[in-house]
């Protein structure tokens, strides 16, 4: 297993050093703005997802690291002890002092009390940052230039691109590094019992001040980065609403899985880069996303490929393989559906058409243009259509769930041996 899964990972890194030569440069910066969304998602699963630790303030740490690697960019110009390619450990130093004062009074308390404190002062940062012209430069922000070093000018999007592929694929591994470690695996003792972990002797709060430090420190690596290739930083990038983005990122992706928020982040990246110039709507796609995750799919995307894995040995490749196609219709017909009902309901309630439905003789309802297709909004055949999609969808979801429950009730019932064999809270997995 181990063999395969460095295989997939080979051919991954593989893949992604390929990119500039495959894409064009307008989804290059799509790709950098992916990769640095997975570095902060990933810092970010080393407080909550390893630790337990749920923040709703990281954009803080984010937003410190650009503003350090900002300056740092201007003060020493991409040269001598702190060269371009050298420029993140700004964002790195920068949030590791910011998270370890903040952690310490952070973790001076737990569950909603630590999330509403991290929060406050993620807000207090904000607020006070169009104040502070000289450190975050005002309205306008800060801005600075990457400056040729090592041989390379760093003028192009190609050059941006490996130096951020370089530090993500370094960062991530030294993430997973940290997992293993004593204290990466004490991290796992704070999110299943502290109280414990205090009962044996530890110094719990030093513990959770340092993971908290850790995770801040990766995250200004993060935003340092976002500066290396946008040559600003405004205090936006201190912003709720980017600690929001990196929490349904997280557990979109799963929590439990060390990449898992990687991938959350990524394909949620793309995703917004990819819809938001076609909706209006596309927040909404979102949220709609986050909330059938949580609910169906509580383990997040990695979890789901896991267990498509694991339902695959199960069944047999043979028996798997429909199932998978089933599935796979079923999510295109109900996403189609949804997708239909909200563009045309956005559209109905914008102001531009009913401006244009005022103006019509009699307060008829003019035809709404969807997919390439005029849709009266009065007629019963247009909403049958949103309604046939989801109900088909629905029907094929449901024919799965009976074939899968038909095949599990045929299938011999496991020796009561082999699970007890296996310790408490553990799985074949």
């Amino acid at each position: 297993m181990q063999r395969h899964l460095l295989i997939a990972i080979a051919i991954a890194v593989l893949l992604l050093a390929a990119v500039p030569l495959l894409l064009s440069q307008g989804l290059v910066n799509a790709a950098i703005q992916m990769l640095i969304a997975a570095l902060f998602a990933s810092a970010y699963n080393v407080l909550c997802g390893q630790a337990g630790m749920l923040s709703f303030g990281h954009a803080a740490y984010f937003g410190i690291g650009a503003f350090a690697t900002v300056h740092a960019m201007n003060a020493v110009g991409g040269a001598g002890l702190l060269p371009t390619p050298l420029l993140p450990l700004a964002g790195g130093v920068g949030g590791l002092l910011l998270g370890a004062v903040a952690g310490w009074f952070a973790t001076q308390r737990t569950g909603t009390y630590f999330a509403m404190i991290t929060l406050a002062i993620a807000e207090l940062l904000h607020a006070l940052a169009p104040h502070l012209k000289g450190w975050f430069g005002g309205e306008a922000g800060v801005s600075a230039m990457r400056m040729p070093s090592l041989g390379l000018d760093f003028g192009s999007t190609v050059h941006v691109y490996y130096l951020t592929l370089t530090w993500v694929l370094a960062c991530l591994a030294l993430l997973f590094f940290f997992t293993l470690t004593p204290t990466g695996r004490l991290a796992l003792g704070l999110r299943e019992n502290g109280h414990r972990l205090a009962f044996l002797g530890y110094d719990v709060h030093r513990l959770s001040v340092l993971v908290f430090a850790i995770s801040a420190m990766f995250s200004g690596i993060a935003g340092g980065l976002q500066v290396v290739s946008n040559e600003a930083a405004n205090y936006v990038v201190l912003d709720a609403h980017l600690s929001a983005a990196v929490v349904l990122n997280t557990y979109i992706g799963g929590v439990k899985v060390f990449l898992g928020p990687a991938l959350g982040a990524a394909l949620m990246t793309f995703f917004g880069y990819a819809v938001s110039d076609l909706t209006q709507s596309w927040l909404l796609y979102q949220g709609l996303l986050f909330v059938l995750v949580m609910m169906f799919m509580p383990e997040g995307l990695a979890g789901l490929f896991g267990a498509a894995a694991r339902l695959r040995r199960r069944i047999g490749t043979a028996r798997f393989l429909p199932v998978l196609a089933a599935c796979l219709a079923a999510a295109v017909l109900l996403a189609a559906g949804t997708a239909f009902a909200v563009e045309l309901l956005q559209r109905m309630f914008s102001q531009d058409y009913r401006a244009l439905a005022a103006a019509q003789p009699g307060g008829a309802w003019p035809p709404i243009t969807l997919f390439g297709h005029g849709w009266l909004p009065a007629a019963a055949s247009t909403w049958a259509v949103p309604v046939l999609l989801l109900a088909v969808g629905g029907a094929v979801l449901l024919g799965v769930q009976r074939t899968l429950r038909g095949i599990g009730a045929g299938e011999p019932a496991e020796p009561a041996v082999a699970s007890a064999a296996l310790p408490t809270g553990e799985s074949t997995a």
